[in-house]
């Protein structure tokens, strides 16, 4: 009995001992304002943001606001749940506020930014009330993903103008933040959306991992990632489910269109430029899917989170992966902090990713349009700014998380002093001189295009993707065979802006699906093709 009592007391104070010994926490109660911001960002940006913000916030208006993060996955799930949740916001509006009928044409009709003028009347009515109204979803701001949810977002009309650009002119200059850089938009010019932090791609490295498997350097260029000594060490996320890993797949067939470029000028000097742009996307977009190809055959798995690959890395599960910036600096940061090791690398490649922002957006019917707005002004104030990148404790920074983060604010990295405060005084995404430029009219209307892609090539047909990897691999990468797995002529630059596109734009989901069906298909055939030939070939001899 006495036994039994000292294990029960053990076991209620292991439960009790993390709520005793945790920070104590300010007094609850009322607040004044509320605000509910839907993000991805991680929970290290939303505390020291909730700390900087509150104080500042009662410092100006003398009024106490709470902030009501909403956390449903990344910038893909976001979308897909303001879409349904504006769609049955404006339902409701539609049918018991103005009691109109419900159809089919005022439910595709009333969030189509782009909308025909030859469209059903009904169509054009449900979008004309949509955009005069205050129709909302119960959140106030949109913080955090990439540019491209939100442009769609604002195409759609679910978020609008905060009047920041009209508050604070200055700040919206190519002193301070440019309007664009390096090819990438870092504000909307009509005031819905706004870059507050700039995020650019790379690979994550575990050199202890790398030396089980007898790679000496670290990788630091896209095409390291498909060495076969990787097969199942490369750490990956759905691009249809992850837009800063599709993002940083754009990155990679962006880098070899503009290889393909210059290789081409050189070649033919006197050739049409036009022409010559022509080719090289062409071809740079299939040298850029095959690598994507190849580094899909060496994935581990292909994980919904974007969190995920850089903490498997940095545990040893997985050698290598490709993640967003901050996301390797901090898992550096954490493998250091718990015992000085080195083990982590973390570079984005040369000439291979461009520093795109991630934005911040007033949602259409905002509760709390005015807390919102404060919200938005702060995180590009220098208070806000120096959250990003500070150290923990310095003077400006943030209390308790390094968030390794560079500032979208150019004047920033000016500051006097700065660089002795910062987590990365290296990091100058202003200075970099050999960068990649990112030209949208290449691959800026194919981002879920480029996505569907490598879904057909990789993710669909992992069991045949990989046994042909392995294959060729042992057989020492016949040509033969290495042609009938490289081919991606069914997912080539022309099929990506045609059937893939008119597939993905349908109002019918059935067509997505039966071509993902009929391509997947495709590639598995291909797969099990290369597989017999390489393995009926004779292995090449060591060495050569």
């Amino acid at each position: 009995m006495i036994k039994q009592t000292i294990i029960v007391l053990l076991l209620v104070a292991t439960l009790a001992l993390p709520f005793a010994l945790r920070p104590k926490q300010g007094a609850t109660g009322p607040v004044d304002d509320t605000l509910v911001i839907i993000t991805p960002h991680n929970e290290a940006i939303r505390q020291e943001f909730t700390r900087a913000f509150t104080r500042w916030y009662t410092e100006r208006t003398g009024r106490t606001v709470a902030l009501d993060w909403r956390l449903i996955g990344g910038t893909t799930e976001i979308a897909r749940f303001l879409e349904g949740e504006y769609a049955a916001s404006f339902q409701n509006h539609w049918v018991n506020t103005l009691h109109k009928s419900w159809s089919n044409e005022v439910l595709t009709g009333f969030a189509n930014g782009r909308l025909p003028a030859d469209a059903p009347a009904e169509a054009r009515e449900a979008r004309t009330v949509f955009l005069a109204s205050r129709v909302g979803c119960g959140i106030d701001l949109f913080f955090g993903g990439g540019t491209y949810d939100f442009i769609r977002q604002a195409q759609a009309g679910r978020i609008v103008d905060s009047g920041i650009l009209q508050k604070h002119p200055e700040w919206f200059a190519d002193t301070v933040i440019p309007h664009t850089f390096a090819g990438e938009e870092y504000w909307d010019k009509d005031g819905c959306w706004v870059g507050t932090v700039l995020s650019s791609f790379g690979i994550v490295a575990n050199r202890d991992s790398l030396r089980r498997l007898g790679i000496a350097k670290a990788p630091d260029h896209w095409e390291d990632l498909k060495d076969a000594r990787l097969i199942g060490e490369v750490a990956l996320a759905d691009p249809t489910k992850s837009g800063s890993i599709a993002k940083a797949f754009e990155n990679v067939v962006q880098q070899q269109m503009q290889k393909r470029l210059r290789a081409l000028q050189v070649a033919n000097p006197s050739a049409n430029p036009a022409d010559i742009e022509k080719q090289a996307v062409r071809e740079g977009w299939i040298e850029g899917v095959r690598l994507l190809q190849a580094i899909g055959a060496n994935a581990r798995y292909f994980t919904d989170s974007a969190q995920k690959g850089p903490i498997d890395v940095a545990a040893g599960d997985c050698a290598a992966g490709m993640c967003i910036d901050f996301y390797g600096r901090q898992q550096q940061e954490a493998v250091r902090r718990r015992g000085a090791d080195d083990r982590m690398t973390y570079v984005s490649p040369q000439g291979g990713s461009v520093a795109s922002v991630d934005p911040i957006a007033l949602m259409r019917g905002a509760p709390n349009k005015a807390a919102a707005v404060a919200f938005i002004e702060f995180t590009l104030t220098m208070e806000g700014q120096k959250l990003w990148n500070l150290r923990p404790g310095t003077e400006g920074g943030p209390g308790y998380f390094a968030l390794r983060r560079l500032p979208v604010r150019k004047d920033f990295y000016d500051l006097p002093g700065i660089a002795s405060l910062r987590s990365d005084p290296d990091e100058l995404p202003y200075a970099t001189q050999d960068r990649l430029i990112y030209r949208p009219a290449w691959t800026g209307k194919l981002f879920r295009e480029l996505s569907f892609a490598f879904r057909v090539m990789c993710l669909d047909t992992q069991p045949e993707l990989k046994k042909a990897w392995r294959a060729l691999t042992e057989a020492g990468m016949p040509a033969d065979a290495l042609a009938v797995f490289e081919d991606v002529s069914a997912v080539d630059y022309a099929m990506a802006n045609g059937r893939i596109k008119a597939a993905l734009t349908s109002k019918d989901k059935v067509d997505e699906i039966r071509l993902a069906n009929e391509l997947g298909n495709h590639f598995r055939r291909q797969y099990l093709k290369a597989a017999d030939m390489a393995s009926n070939s004779q292995p090449r001899p060591p060495g050569r």
